[in-house]
């Protein structure tokens, strides 16, 4: 019997392998050896595929004749800095002794399409066996049980198809709708901002982002601001006092008035005065209603990518670029689960061995007491009846989640990386708590024939929040403050009552009556949309460009988003390295830049459908298609070569409208002056 072959994603992850498997290795140039397991690796991307001009060196030269560029059959080259590794990889793949080969690449799209891409260009010995490895972390039982129940690679072919897919889609629409528009707009666009520089940029997922990052700012610019007066009353309750707001009712002497601004408030601050005049010799309200119920609040879902790097740049101002990395960082020193994953639940079959990640983080010191109780109640006996367990919603991967190892590391971690960490481990750990408990209680005070609403809520039994609380607890109450405050004016957010004001609500009884302290007029406006920053934007992007504040709201409607959680950092990351986008380091807020709007001023006028979310989105949920075997590679590459044919002979055959061209620049560029 020969030897088995295993291709790891990179060098450090084949010694993860090695360390696993057990068995005395010895170390070769690009690869190491046992008596039964040879372990390689790639290191990224070993090939790519080829620019036009390998295909015929007329394609060199940026012209209209040559486009659309649509091949029949891709060509691929092997990267020049990276040919060494590809040429020992080779070398193992003919390998006589070697009968098995296990593809252990990263464990997601772009990882198959790496290591395929090896697999085609590397040509390997005929009989030999290929097997794919998927693992959701690096900890020595998951790396033995993926090689153990590694699957027949055939049964990825779909996953791979749509990998390939995928890069031909962004090759195409990159190189296509990049040449045809710097060639039809590039000298305009080069004239008007006074630069050497005049390609324009493009790309199937990328500048849809640009398209949803400026359409947000024109919202913004665009907006026209409505004050508004709003009636608050203070009313005596024994030795304390409520506070309640006006609100159009039945039979208030202001229904359909015209000076209303959406029937709680006034247009014009004259109008408020006079409504508080109005009610000057009123000394008391009575209590008309009251409605008084307990809420339940579930512990919120499990991380995936995106709701993590959206926390992350919320909470401590880390890009979404950065906390990938962390991530990354925490699943290599096994601390925790795979991370590019868009999952917020977990498998029934991981939730069966869910005590050992339980125990793993006690007895490495980690919310040991927390554990501990979660033990004595048996709280995670019923996890696989719970939400946060569902097969049917995982495709590659679980939730992030901690595994109970890798502990010895966490003092060598950066600050950052620890702060991610304990988000992580928090919100793991609560699932295993119980609701959050709130009383709630609704008030209506009729003053005269007018009516003044109050709602207050207070904390009865904290369940899962007492495990919520961050030893960053300053930089999140900070962050819910500003939500609040931003509510406010809208008159959306609840009271909350102190123990004694409590204590006096809930012995209130309807038809009681309560003296008038006084009246105050709140003065507030309309609120603009808010920009992105560059945790929200990734979930718009996961919501095809919706961005849902529930979160929810946001796990029912999953489905189908711009990019993948694998890319959706470096999408961004490359729309501000290209000076389209200006991201705030300290705040993370998100805005166009000139030349950003620029460009996309060009793109609305010839290839407006890049702009569109849902266009995007549909893109993706066909490879989607493609990866669950719904649809076929010829299908979707047919839908694909019509369009980039049809997109790129527009831009061909469009007149140029110069005066309005440059007229749309000078609008644009006058915001920026």
């Amino acid at each position: 019997m020969g030897k088995s072959l295993i291709i790891a994603e990179k060098p450090s992850v084949a010694r993860e392998f090695a360390k696993a498997l057990g068995e005395s290795m010895n170390n070769h140039d690009g690869y190491i050896e046992s008596d039964n397991y040879v372990i390689t690796w790639c290191v990224g991307h070993l090939v790519t595929m080829c620019y036009p001009d390998a295909y015929d060196p007329a394609y060199k030269k940026w012209s209209m004749d040559t486009i659309p560029f649509i091949p029949d059959a891709y060509k691929y080259q092997i990267i020049d800095n990276v040919k060494k590794q590809f040429e020992i990889i080779k070398k193992l793949f003919h390998r006589e002794d070697i009968d098995v080969i296990y593809n252990a690449g990263d464990s997601g799209r772009e990882g198959e399409y790496i290591q395929r891409l090896v697999k085609q260009e590397a040509g390997f010995r005929q009989g030999i066996v290929w097997k794919r490895v998927w693992i959701d972390s690096q900890t020595e039982d998951e790396i033995r049980r993926g090689i153990r129940e590694a699957k027949d690679e055939s049964e990825y072919d779909n996953l791979s198809a749509a990998a390939y897919l995928r890069a031909k889609e962004d090759y195409l629409m990159g190189i296509n709708f990049s040449r045809a528009l710097t060639l039809k707009y590039g000298d305009s666009l080069r004239r008007f901002l006074g630069s050497d520089k005049s390609v324009i940029a493009v790309g199937r997922v990328m500048t849809c982002v640009l398209g949803m990052v400026v359409n947000r700012e024109r919202e913004i610019r665009d907006f026209v601001k409505t004050p508004f007066y709003k009636i608050q009353g203070d009313f005596a309750l024994e030795t304390s006092s409520l506070r309640a707001e006006w609100k159009v009712s039945d039979g208030s002497a202001y229904k359909g008035n015209p000076e209303l601004y959406k029937e709680n408030g006034f247009l014009k601050k004259e109008a408020a005065e006079a409504f508080v005049d109005s009610l000057k010799d009123i000394s008391e309200a009575e209590v008309k209603g009251i409605e008084k119920k307990k809420q339940s609040k579930n512990p919120p879902l499990l991380y995936n990518l995106a709701e993590l790097q959206n926390d992350c740049s919320k909470f401590f101002k880390i890009s979404p670029d950065e906390t990938l990395k962390i991530a990354q960082e925490l699943y290599e020193k096994k601390l925790t689960t795979y991370p590019r994953t868009d999952a917020r639940v977990l498998s029934s079959a991981v939730a069966g061995e869910i005590l050992k990640n339980l125990n793993g983080l006690a007895n490495g010191g980690f919310m040991k007491e927390q554990v501990e109780e979660i033990k004595q109640n048996k709280s995670y006996a019923g996890l696989k009846k719970s939400r946060y367990v569902n097969d049917k919603q995982i495709t590659d991967h679980y939730a992030i989640i901690p595994t109970g190892q890798g502990l010895s590391a966490f003092s060598s971690l950066s600050v950052n990386a620890k702060k991610v960490y304990e988000v992580i481990v928090r919100r793991f750990i609560a699932i295993f708590y119980p609701a959050a408990v709130y009383q709630k209680i609704a008030l209506e005070l009729k003053v005269g024939d007018e009516s003044f609403f109050a709602n207050y809520k207070t904390l009865l039994d904290e369940g899962y929040l007492k495990v919520m609380n961050y030893s960053f607890a300053k930089e999140k109450k900070k962050e819910n403050d500003n939500e609040n405050s931003s509510k406010a004016a809208e008159g959306e957010v609840e009271q909350t009552a102190d123990r004694e004001l409590e204590e006096r609500l809930n012995a209130l009884k309807k038809g009681a009556k309560l003296k008038v302290e006084g009246y105050e007029i709140k003065e507030g406006e309309t609120s603009p949309p808010k920009r992105y920053n560059s945790g929200s934007i990734i979930l718009a992007m996961e919501n095809a460009g919706q961005l849902i504040e529930d979160e929810e709201l946001r796990a029912q409607i999953k489905g189908s988003g711009i990019g993948t959680s694998a890319t959706r950092a470096e999408i961004l990351k490359k729309l501000v390295s290209n000076n389209y986008l200006a991201l705030n380091k300290k705040t993370q807020i998100i805005t166009p830049t000139l030349l950003g709007e620029l460009i996309y001023e060009v793109v609305n006028a010839s290839i407006k459908p890049l702009l569109d979310p849902k266009l995007t989105a549909s893109w993706e949920k066909g490879l989607s298609g493609v990866a669950d075997g719904n649809i076929s590679s010829d299908e979707y590459i047919k839908k694909l070569n019509d369009f980039v044919a049809r997109r790129t002979n527009y831009v061909k055959e469009a007149k140029i409208d110069s005066r309005a061209l440059n007229g749309n620049f000078s609008r644009v560029k006058s915001f920026y002056n």
